[in-house]
Formats: structure tokens, C-alpha cells, sequence
């Protein structure tokens, strides 16, 4: 079935695409906002019934309101944020790459600084982040925001490096958690949380780690690469164990758990990010270039826990 498009907008690369039922959604992207510079980092927040989303040249952060499908300011300046995930008390967590740091928004609206230095260098740009049942933070630090002043400032990396970290739930330490990345950039816990992937964008693969107990990463191997200079973003889970990832000037791909692309979905601008959403968490919500899609699916995202 290579190449075989479906309404314009899925394309199956493997029959599991279509016996898997990730074609019967809906047969076309909404556009929900487009007035971005660069749109990233998308969150659907239950409480809120909103999605939340940076627009980093524009160094603010926006909110689409699912209820009146109106769209706000939600915080500007925002310190060039990127990406955006809630913890277990349902906080917000934003990588703020203009900032150079990672911080928690209270309930009362304050700012608190999870991260903003390792081994008291300061951090590069903080990407993307994941939380773990039991507070763990894991964020992604390539140089995107430090290598010009398009989406952050320009600078110098104290730390000479681009890598993974991890915050301490206890010590609110922040430890090395995997090094050797040219791009580091998505990360996402598999639903168990035995498993943590994250994706390099310059080497144009996805990398997989075991994850123990106490928070160290093992066994780490590829878990996909992408060819013809595609480049990946972040990814997310399906409560079906497929892994969706925005790709880079190639749609949304999605893996089936060994690893093997089955199919794609085709945006008509670079995506950049992804997220699950909705009452049903079936609503993906796309950024890409200047602006927020959102697709109802058939398939479902992984629970929120």
C-alpha cells in the first residue's frame, strides 16, 4: 500500500496505518489560529478546556479556547518559550528558551525556577519536557534558542554540550541524565514509564532508553531514523503504543511500536509539534509554521495519568 493517500490527508505506508483504524477520523485538518512567526510546543490543559501554545519569535504564549473556539494572549513576554507540559498537580512546566531555564507556573500565577543551570553552568535552551508519576522531570537542552536571536538570544554555550537532564523530585537537583546528542529536542515517557524516548533533530533520529526506578537511563539504542532530510520535533504515545512524531518539512509520522513508519499524516505547512487533546483526548492538535490545526481521530492519545 506504499504512497496510497486517503482524502488528502493520510497516507498508509503499512496496512497496520488502516486496520489500526488511524485513517477513520476526520477527512481534514481545522485551522485553528494562523498569525504565528513560529508556532511550537502545544498542551491541552483538562481544567482549562484551552490549548495552550508558544509563538517563539513572537515571545509570547498563546490559548485557544475550546468552548467559544476563540484564541488569546495567555502570557507575553514568555521568555521565548517552547515547549509546555503539566505535572501531577497540574501545573504548568514550560521550557523557556529565551530565559535559558525551566519553570513552574503556581496556581496563584507565580513563576518558579525548576532549572536554569548544571553543574553551575548556565543551560543552553530548554526544549521540551516530560514528567514522571513521582515528580521526575526530564527536559531536552540543544542551542536552538542561543544561535541567533530569532528565537531566544544569541550566546555562547557555557556547557559545550547539548543534552538531556533530569530534575530530582526530592533535591530538585538537575542531574545529566544522557549525553551525546547533536539536537536534542522531544521527550515522552512510553505509558508505563519504563521507556523514555527522545528525539534528536540534527541526527534525524529517535532515540529509546530504559528507564530504572531511580530515574537513570539505560540501554539506550535507535528506535527510528528518518531519510530524506527529514528531521523529527517531538512525539507523543497513542494508548495503542504508536508513536506519533512531528517531522519536520514531512507531515506527522507515525511507528508502530517495533519501530516501522506506517503511516503519515500530510500538513500543508512544517510542523513543528504535537499534542492529544479534547474531552476524549482523540482531538490532535498540530502547530506547523504560522499556525494550530486540530484533527478528530478515530485513535485515541495515552492516558493522561
Amino acid at each position: 500500500m506504499s504512497g496510497h493517500i486517503v482524502k488528502g490527508l493520510y497516507e498508509i505506508l503499512d496496512d497496520r496505518f488502516r486496520t489500526g483504524r488511524c485513517v477513520n477520523g476526520d477527512s481534514r485538518l481545522e485551522v485553528l489560529h494562523s498569525d504565528c512567526r513560529w508556532a511550537e510546543g502545544p498542551l491541552y490543559v483538562p481544567a482549562w478546556r484551552q490549548l495552550i501554545w508558544s509563538d517563539i519569535p513572537n515571545d509570547r504564549i498563546l490559548r485557544w479556547d475550546e468552548a467559544t473556539g476563540t484564541t488569546g494572549l495567555f502570557r507575553a513576554p514568555a521568555g521565548h518559550s517552547n515547549g509546555n507540559t503539566l505535572d501531577r498537580q497540574g501545573r504548568l512546566v514550560t521550557c523557556e528558551q529565551g530565559n535559558r531555564r525551566v519553570t513552574r507556573t503556581e496556581p496563584d500565577g507565580s513563576v518558579t525556577v525548576l532549572a536554569d543551570r548544571y553543574d553551575g553552568k548556565r543551560l543552553n535552551s530548554p526544549n521540551d519536557a516530560v514528567v514522571r508519576s513521582d515528580g521526575t522531570i526530564w527536559f531536552s537542552d540543544p542551542d536552538f534558542g542561543i544561535t541567533s536571536d530569532y528565537e531566544g538570544h544569541r550566546a555562547e554555550s557555557e556547557i559545550g554540550a547539548r543534552n538531556l537532564y533530569r530534575i530530582d523530585p526530592a533535591s530538585g537537583e538537575v542531574q545529566l541524565a544522557a549525553d551525546g546528542f547533536d539536537g536534542p529536542n522531544g521527550v515522552v515517557l512510553s505509558p508505563d514509564e519504563k521507556r523514555l524516548y527522545v528525539s534528536d533533530t540534527r541526527a534525524a533520529r529517535i532515540h529509546v532508553f530504559d528507564v530504572r526506578d531511580d530515574g537513570a537511563l539505560t540501554n539506550g539504542k535507535v528506535f527510528a531514523e528518518a531519510k530524506d532530510d527529514v528531521h523529527f520535533d517531538n512525539i507523543r504515545f497513542d494508548d495503542e503504543g504508536r508513536l506519533w512524531a512531528a517531522a519536520l518539512a514531512d507531515g506527522v509520522h507515525c511507528y508502530a511500536p517495533d519501530g516501522d513508519l506506517i503511516g503519515r499524516l500530510l500538513v500543508p505547512e512544517t510542523v513543528s509539534n504535537i499534542a492529544f487533546g479534547g474531552p476524549k483526548n482523540n482531538r490532535l492538535f498540530i502547530t506547523a509554521s504560522t499556525s494550530l490545526y486540530s484533527l478528530v481521530m478515530s485513535v485515541t492519545g495515552a492516558p493522561r495519568v
